[in-house]
């Protein structure tokens, strides 16, 4: 087959690969993106759709900056893509909250808010909601909600519509998008690499971006990163279409831009297995149920399972190979919240890390003394 070679490829074609693309595209480069198939586990496809800050980075401020810098370019990027594609990725950022029935699990969550404060100041403001007061301005709330955290900088969007604006943004920018294709090996040579693919292709490169998601794990022990990527999963529910409007957006229940409403939250480490389980999609109905009573009689049609990528401490890793230094690793779990800056700052440290010294923070070489990487 025949050898082509690019300034940059990009392995992984999910929303962290292809909005990294864009940065790059837009600043001149020469970028493919080459995306694996459709069996391939996918967090860009079974994802809740945030655009959240509220709890992100309490205990590491570097994380909390720069989620706090992500969310406030959503509404900017947002309207960038559909200048760019016609495709509207239905961003709504109303305030979130996130509501509990447990008084210790609230205790917890509003000193995190407070650790965040700290790192953020006024860059951030949250509010502590008693469940009396929950109910007076949102009747419907359930009973048995003691209280809830409100912070009027979180928002959601239609993670697919992303998806497919990203997709879209790349070719239109003049990269190069192969589908359907897995990277199997990667050889240094010369000033570049050369990567193998399964369809028996080959293709150059003169660095290589790594964000591939869980898919990464091999290729990274290849290139010399010491980051142990490792699966997440979390199970959904989406009920019927809904003719009004649910009153709140909150981390575990919101409503889709075409009427459904998405339930979530669970966590479990179960390896590469996202296959549903009955007690936890049990669990979440009755969770959605106990905050907002009047979903009881709604009818669930759709549940599945989603793995998401998690690093060893749970943050982003933004990392240049020691051994390869033309080869980057970008991995994190919260790929939809910081497209904007992915689209944007990644490039910029890739041609010129001085510019970005707030990523250092993100680098693995924190791992370099944990068991944990």
């Amino acid at each position: 087959m025949a050898y082509q070679t690019s300034e940059i490829v990009i392995i992984g074609g999910g929303v962290v690969g292809l909005a990294t693309a864009i940065g790059l595209l837009q600043a001149g480069r020469d970028v493919t993106v080459i995306d694996g198939s459709d069996g391939d586990f996918r967090a860009s496809q079974g994802n809740f759709g945030l655009v959240w800050l509220q709890g992100k980075g309490a205990d590491f401020a570097p994380y909390a900056e720069w989620t706090r810098n992500a969310v406030a370019a959503w509404p900017r990027f947002a309207e960038h893509l559909a200048e760019l594609t016609g495709i509207q990725v239905a961003l709504a950022q109303p305030g979130g909250f996130e509501f509990f029935t447990d008084p210790n699990e609230l205790a917890d969550f509003s000193a995190a808010l407070e650790r965040q404060q700290l790192h953020l100041g006024n860059r951030i403001s949250h509010e502590i909601i008693s469940g009396d007061d929950l109910r007076r301005s949102h009747p419907e709330i359930g009973p048995d909600v003691v209280g809830a955290s409100f912070c009027p900088l979180d928002g959601h969007l239609n993670p697919l519509r992303l998806l497919s604006a990203l997709r879209t943004a790349v070719v239109k920018s003049g990269g190069r998008l192969v589908i359907d294709a897995k990277v199997t090996d990667i050889t240094a040579a010369g000033s570049g690499f050369k990567l193998s693919l399964k369809t028996g292709a080959r293709v150059g490169a003169g660095r290589i971006m790594l964000c591939a998601g869980l898919g990464s794990a091999a290729l990274a022990t290849k290139l010399g990163f010491r980051t142990r990527i490792r699966p997440q999963r979390g199970e959904l529910l989406i009920t019927e279409k809904l003719a009004d409007r649910l009153p709140f957006l909150s981390s575990t229940i919101r409503q889709v831009d075409e009427g459904g409403v998405q339930i979530g939250g669970t966590k479990a480490d179960a390896g590469f297995d996202d296959s549903e389980t009955l007690d936890l999609m049990a669990g979440l109905a009755r969770h959605a149920v106990r905050v907002f009573p009047g979903l009881a009689d709604v009818r669930v049609i759709r549940s599945w399972g989603a793995l998401r990528v998690m690093s060893p401490d749970g943050y982003p890793v933004y990392a240049q190979s020691p051994q390869h230094p033309g080869a980057y690793l970008v991995t994190c779990h919260s790929g939809v919240t910081l497209a904007p800056l992915h689209a944007s700052v990644l490039r910029e440290w890739i041609d010129d890390p001085s510019n970005t010294p707030d990523l250092e923070a993100f680098n693995e070489d924190r791992f370099a003394l944990s068991d944990a990487a």
